[in-house]
């Protein structure tokens, strides 16, 4: 799998990897994968909620730290 855009939010506390997310989602193809790159722990549950909420498909976390999104709609 590749990932067309991976999101630096190292550092950054919650919720600001999900509104990295959130803005970048649409500059993506339908069916390509954002990667985001987090080290707050909140982000383990919030990226997935925010999925599921934003009918997006959560690929799990390939590496600790990492988040993978595939765009859906």
């Amino acid at each position: 799998m590749s990932v067309a855009e991976e999101l630096d939010c190292r550092g950054m506390r919650c919720p600001l990897p999900v509104i990295h997310l959130a803005r970048a989602l649409p500059g993506v193809a339908i069916g390509d994968v954002v990667r985001v790159l987090a080290t707050d722990p909140a982000a383990a549950v919030d990226i997935p909620a925010w999925c599921r909420m934003r009918n997006q498909e959560y690929l799990g976390e390939p590496a600790e730290g990492a988040y993978d999104v595939r765009r859906r709609s």
